[in-house]
């Protein structure tokens, strides 16, 4: 049974959040550890091909996370090693950009166990599906590349072994023909062939011949020369074969048969117009019949026929170029020779079940790697785009969620996005009904859909603010859509997934983020400043109106002991701990703040006495917390119409707290006159 745990590389600045990550992980997954980009890199270098996912911290010094996702792309690891980005910035430029940079999700800090397991499982298991279906793929895609090149072949051995030719020629001219269309792609782009072509004109070379079925056999293994009557009868072979192909039922306009037709009428054409059957000269001869002309010159020069023994690949190079062979394109010329050395070995190795393999394995690599243009591929395509939509939508799917599909062209809502318009379906076909513009104005629908497809697949999120009808309210709103482009030398756009955020909701939620940086992030109580702020606004308001306040400071007599002893990890939940406690006692009208460090305020008003309540806060937070014995020193300033300020208010209740510590017990006591002069010593 194999034990071997996958490797997930975390790459965080803090050792603290690389210390969490790694206790939540550890016992599903080897971990892997990098305080910045470079080391990261350095990791990636040696270990690329066993990390099996990446949590990426997006602020880091040296190298940060958008400089690395920006390395992975250019050297492709992005391809095979999914990202988790790591940030406490939920802004969305900060996560589009991450998306757009080839990040698959990310997760936010403070950490949560539960959603850090869950989002890397996912993730993981999702990749993990994704490699087995491309692995799936590739071997369909191979077992039918590999039958259409057999049946091919088998068509072709048959009009060679009639002919009295060797069995290997079909794969030598393949061979040859790929071989001289790789170079002339690199010398020129003046045919403008991709790799798509490049296989495609190679596996058609195969049918060059086939018209040979229609001449009889004792011209077509004849051992001396041909008669001219024969060799009129012989030069047939080239219409025959394309009128074979023109003449098969409903396929007339696939590549394949259109490439075979070219090269079977037109292989035996000459760059100076002495070729048959046409007399076609130039570039007026299709650059497929070109190549596919000398690469059946080369090999019958170099093989033996029933007419002749076989050349020297020297020999054969020689009399090419000399002409001896016909006209061929001077840049074709400059090609083979570039080649020559290569098609030597090449042609040596060549056997019908070794090369096959070789050239099937090759061209499916190549099928899944670039033009992606079989329907198997396409599902590759389709379970990535799925994939991005999930992880997309999972993020905001509390929000007017929509997909738009461009052809054929409907929109697909969210759960909400329905509800928002009262409507029970979940797809509306905008081009002809009127249940979307009880949202979208139409010109502003079509404006969006204008600018959507001005997106490219570099840059493909587009913000737009439109006036929108929701839950029957004209509101001003912000659509924010990423296109979906497809893959390919020529990306066509497909649609796009998107939100609408109504812009006071956005206003709101910008709140609530001032609110979480008035926040302590250890406790989730109020800082000292954010309370100080809200205490003194609720004094000045209240000057002169007979309200009574306290003011509480305390802090733990034995927190040293608590991290000395016991750890910080401990220090630390122990101070969440009394916080918890001072949320459960006190009323959602006071206001509760850790100072820093063990430090603590509470502000409270009241009617006729507090003492009550302090006895019951008092106890409450003193109680022992596991093996820990909890002390408080705590002060308390009363106050009633109180007209001083917050500073003052708050040096009272300290020297109350002071004067607990000095008598060293763990208690609490209000500020009275007799503390004046402390008050006064300060």
């Amino acid at each position: 049974m194999n034990n071997v745990k996958a490797k997930i590389l975390i790459v965080d600045d803090s050792e603290l959040n690389r210390a969490l990550l790694s206790d939540m992980l550890s016992a599903d997954f080897e971990i892997l550890e990098a305080e910045n980009g470079v080391e990261a890199m350095e990791i990636l270098h040696e270990q690329e091909l066993e990390i099996s996912l990446m949590l990426l911290d997006i602020v880091m010094p040296v190298m940060d996370g958008f400089e690395v996702l920006s390395v992975m792309n250019q050297k492709e690891w992005i391809k095979s090693i999914p990202v988790i980005m790591i940030s406490a910035e939920t802004g969305g430029a900060y996560i589009d950009r991450a998306y757009d940079l080839g990040a698959i999700d990310y997760i936010s800090r403070p950490f949560d166990e539960r959603t850090v397991k869950h989002r890397v499982m996912s993730n993981f298991m999702l990749t993990i599906k994704q490699k087995e279906m491309s692995e799936l793929l590739s071997s369909q895609i191979y077992e039918k590349e590999k039958d259409n090149s057999l049946m091919i072949e088998i068509l072709s051995h048959i009009v060679e072994f009639r002919n009295g030719e060797s069995g290997l020629h079909v794969l030598h001219v393949h061979a040859i023909t790929k071989m001289l269309l790789e170079r002339l792609v690199k010398k020129t782009d003046k045919y403008e062939l991709s790799n798509k072509d490049i296989r495609l004109i190679s596996n058609a070379s195969a049918l060059h011949d086939i018209g040979k079925i229609s001449i009889p056999s004792e011209i077509l293994n004849k051992p001396g020369r041909f008669t001219p009557e024969e060799y009129e009868i012989m030069k047939k072979h080239t219409v025959e074969g394309a009128n074979m192909l023109s003449d098969i039922p409903f396929r007339k306009n696939e590549s394949l048969i259109r490439i075979g037709y070219q090269i079977c009428r037109w292989h035996h054409e000459r760059y100076d117009g002495k070729g048959y059957p046409d007399g076609l000269k130039g570039d007026d001869i299709p650059i497929a019949a070109q190549v596919v002309a000398m690469a059946d010159v080369y090999d019958a020069l170099t093989s033996e026929r029933v007419y002749k023994p076989p050349y020297t690949p020297d020999e054969a190079m020689r009399m090419i170029l000399n002409g001896e062979c016909g006209a061929f394109s001077p840049l074709l010329l400059e090609c083979l020779n570039d080649i020559s050395e290569s098609l030597k070995t090449e042609l040596n190795v060549i056997s019908f079940g070794h090369a096959t393999d070789n050239v099937i394995h090759d061209t499916v690599k190549q099928m899944l790697e670039t033009d992606g243009g079989d329907a198997s591929n396409r599902s590759i395509q389709l379970l990535e785009r799925e994939r991005m939509k999930y992880q997309y939508l999972l993020d905001i799917s509390r929000e007017i969620v929509f997909e738009y599909n461009s052809v054929p062209e409907f929109i697909k809502l969210s759960e909400l996005g329905a509800e928002s318009l009262g409507i029970p379906m979940k797809i509306i076909e905008p081009a002809n009904n009127k249940v979307w513009t009880r949202m979208f104005a139409r010109e502003d629908f079509e404006h969006f859909v204008a600018k959507i497809k001005e997106t490219t697949p570099e840059n493909p999120v587009l913000s737009e603010k439109y006036l929108l009808n929701i839950n029957r309210d004209k509101k001003w709103c912000k659509v924010i859509a990423k296109a979906i482009w497809s893959d390919g030398e020529m990306p066509e756009f497909e649609g796009a997934v998107g939100k609408i955020v109504d812009i006071n909701e956005e206003f709101a939620a910008m709140q609530s983020l001032e609110q979480k940086a008035d926040c302590d992030s250890r406790t989730g109580l109020f800082n000292h400043n954010a309370a100080k702020r809200r205490i003194s606004a609720i004094l000045s308001e209240n000057k002169g109106k007979n309200k009574r306040y306290a003011l509480t400071v305390f802090d733990l007599d034995n927190f040293k002991e608590a991290n000395d002893v016991y750890g910080h990890l401990f220090g630390d939940e122990v101070l969440e701990e009394i916080a918890s406690r001072i949320k459960a006692s006190t009323r959602s009208t006071d206001i509760a703040a850790r100072m820093g460090g063990d430090e603590f305020i509470l502000f409270m008003e009241y009617k006729e006495t507090v003492e009550p309540q302090i006895k019951r806060i008092f106890k409450k937070l003193t109680e022992p917390f596991k093996e820990f014995d909890v002390g408080i020193s705590m002060g308390v300033a009363c106050v009633e119409s109180y007209d001083g300020d917050y500073d003052t208010l708050f040096t009272m209740a300290d020297t109350a707290m002071y004067t607990v510590k000095r008598n060293k017990k763990n208690s609490f006591s209000f500020y009275n006159d007799s503390m004046k002069s402390l008050l006064q010593a300060d």
